[in-house]
């Protein structure tokens, strides 16, 4: 009997109740999607480290943070001595920059790249042979529409694609060391070096070793380094997301808060029969709870229809923006959304529960 008063008190009126499930549902769609993205960020970003190969991290000693670049402050020279030690089988150096398009161009000598990460697959074209040569890889082809011989420009200068590699190897653009460093007057500096072990099982050794050789530079395993990436990245965003949650958990509220102030005000006769018929204080929350909680329920299914559906726009139209769904993102937004339209919807619910069955037969 309940469960039909409710459905068809919804049903009764439409327009209010489809901008409520609409609310709700921008609500949980907007939590969502944001933290799918500052998710997709780090997630795309550790990815792309683990696939260079390496075991271990040399940064300049100004790049205290995993966060900071440190572009150009370390020597050159050291990658012989690493590479001179009989535990690692080779060791590369590298230069970075970040583009206007928040991408990242790469300063690398070939060879020891593709010995350090594996053979490198290329779809389509090979690496680069010229000093003004780059390749990008798949991702980044796709999203700027690119094909091999097109003109790209990059540092302040033109470079000709010549190669297009798979995704997940580091970067998304990259050009020659050498040219990079004169290009910036980095001439015999390095942003980081890699190390690649012949026993993985001795990184914690080398990590001893080389922050003897090179105190002055912080020394990482590529799993703690990522691992201080991640944080301090899930750190940063978190503050914004914190502001983003606030601003749709308001919204949230405030839209159910009227939507059931509005229900009681028109229905308040009908809680006066009901009252007067002998219904209980707790009948009567009941009643508007399970309204409050359907239309709850039907706005996070939209929601999570829509965050899904933006997703996939937004892989499909802007592949450098990566986008990742966890369980436990469902999880949150659900219950954000459902406590968000809980105490909306408390204060109404009350009122009604409170009134007095005489005045409510004689409100008009």
């Amino acid at each position: 009997m309940i469960n039909r008063v409710v459905w068809e008190n919804l049903c009764h009126r439409p327009v209010r109740t489809a901008l409520t499930v609409a609310a709700i549902a921008l609500e949980a769609c907007m939590i969502l999607l944001l933290w799918g993205l500052a998710d997709g960020l780090v997630e795309d970003s550790s990815r792309r480290k683990k696939g260079i190969g390496a075991h271990i991290l040399i940064r300049p000693s100004a790049s205290s943070s995993p966060l900071t670049s440190g572009t150009g402050g370390m020597s050159a020279h050291y990658v012989d001595l690493i590479e001179a030690l009989p535990e690692v089988e080779v060791a590369a150096g590298s230069t970075f920059k970040m583009l206007n398009d928040l991408t990242t161009v790469t300063g690398i000598e070939w060879d020891k790249f593709e010995r350090m990460a594996g053979r490198i697959r290329f779809p389509r074209g090979g690496p680069f042979e010229d000093p003004f040569d780059i390749v990008v890889d798949e991702t980044y082809a796709a999203q700027k529409n690119l094909a091999l011989g097109q003109t790209i420009q990059a540092l302040n200068r033109d470079f000709r694609l010549v190669g297009i590699t798979e995704s997940g190897k580091l970067s998304r653009l990259f050009v020659s060391l050498a040219t990079m460093q004169e290009l910036m007057g980095w001439e015999g500096k390095l942003s980081q070096i890699y190390v690649r072990l012949k026993d993985p099982r001795r990184t914690g050794e080398m990590i001893q070793r080389l922050k003897e050789m090179l105190p002055e530079h912080p020394v990482y395993s590529m799993e703690e380094f990522i691992s201080l990436f991640e944080a301090q990245t899930r750190g940063l965003t978190g503050e914004f997301m914190g502001v983003i949650v606030g601003i749709a958990v308001s919204v949230g509220f405030l839209v159910v808060l009227l939507s059931m102030y509005t229900a009681v005000v028109d229905r308040t006769r009908e809680i006066g029969i009901l009252k007067a018929l002998g219904a209980s204080p707790a009948y009567i929350i009941n009643i508007f709870m399970r309204e409050a909680m359907l239309m709850t329920l039907g706005g996070i299914l939209v929601g999570i229809g829509l965050a899904y559906l933006g997703k996939g726009i937004i892989d499909n139209r802007f592949p450098l923006v990566a986008v990742l769904f966890l369980h436990s993102h469902l999880t949150w937004s659900t219950a954000i959304a459902v406590a968000a339209s809980f105490l909306g919807a408390l204060y109404p619910t009350v009122r009604a529960a409170g009134q007095d069955p005489i005045d409510a037969l004689a409100y008009e």
